[in-house]
């Protein structure tokens, strides 16, 4: 079997590049918000270009294939970009996580102060996921058994140095902190926002190498950053010296992974029972395992995903 293909970098997409730029679908495509769910026959993938993202993608259209499908991959790094695409058709099927994606649809229609959407409520944030969703044309399916949250780690050393455990204890230490995650740190609420006000810690700068990326980890085992933003699936930690401080005022929602689809497009029955055959499989320690296979032991997430669905019975 062919691994589906990778269209370029966003940069040489031009289409898609406008379409983020509206707020939800087109004028024309306005009437696929209560358009019936579809099944088209050619799907577009798309993942946030972290590992993660990459091997939750690849299993999508790998699984979309076999059931009669044409898929294709893009990766788009940031939601402010794939997040409209999504509502305009231009991508189809994208893994998303519940709370954070709540949240950011919430301080998109209702502004950045609004109350939070997500929660550590499973139950309370899917419902106010699918009522925010809705109204964009967009269909969230069913959470699985797998949950990946955010997770902020130091240098084991540092952590030792200054006798840290907990993110309680990196506030009340009042040391200065830049922190290596991505851009949109700055604003979203888990993040910088949430570890000033709810922790109290003293964020000085954002070092935008992305989240949980070698770059980022590399620059806090260094010292050149003193924490990263990472998951609570990343399986590389131990390799680079760093270790979880304890999110022990439960800062951080029910990320729990969600397919999150183009109703027009994708959200018909035939889609739906492809992607709900891997929620019932798919466990935390499952995606830790295969994130430690990309980053640590070097393989394609093609390979790892194609090797997982096999090993469940779920590919042929």
């Amino acid at each position: 079997m062919r691994t589906p293909s990778i269209r370029g970098l966003l940069a040489l997409l031009p289409p898609l590049l406008l379409a983020a730029c509206s707020t939800g679908p087109s004028l024309e495509q306005r009437g696929q918000v209560t358009a019936p769910p579809g099944d088209s026959r050619r799907l577009t993938i798309g993942s946030a270009g972290f590992t993660e993202s990459d091997l939750l993608a690849q299993m999508y259209a790998l699984l979309l294939k076999q059931a009669g499908h044409d898929t294709e991959l893009i990766t788009v790094a940031n939601r402010e970009l794939y997040e409209p695409a999504l509502e305009s058709g231009r991508i189809d099927v994208v893994p998303e996580y519940a709370a954070t994606l709540a949240d950011w649809l919430n301080a998109k229609a209702h502004g950045p102060d609004a109350p939070p959407a997500g929660s550590p409520d499973l139950a309370a944030t899917m419902s106010a996921l699918r009522r925010l969703a809705a109204p964009r044309g967009l269909t969230v399916l069913d959470p699985g058994r797998a949950v990946d949250q955010n997770a902020f780690a130091v240098s084991a050393a540092y952590a030792r140095e200054h006798r840290l455990k907990t993110l309680s204890d990196l506030g009340a230490s009042g040391l200065k902190v830049r922190l290596a995650a991505g851009d949109e740190c700055v604003s979203r609420p888990y993040c910088e926002p949430g570890l000033r006000t709810t922790y109290g810690i003293r964020i000085t700068g954002i070092d935008p190498k992305g989240v949980g990326t070698t770059p980022a980890k590399q620059a806090v085992r260094s010292g050149r950053d003193q924490m990263v933003l990472t998951t609570t699936t990343d399986a590389t930690l131990d390799a680079f010296g760093l270790v979880v401080l304890a999110d022990d005022k439960h800062l951080q929602n029910a990320d729990y992974v969600v397919p999150v689809v183009n109703r027009a497009r994708a959200g018909g029955p035939g889609v739906t029972r492809v992607l709900d055959r891997l929620n019932k499989v798919l466990t935390t320690a499952d995606l830790a395992s295969m994130n430690r296979q990309v980053d640590s032991w070097r393989r394609l997430p093609a390979d790892v995903a194609r090797a997982y669905l096999k090993d469940k019975g779920l590919l042929k």
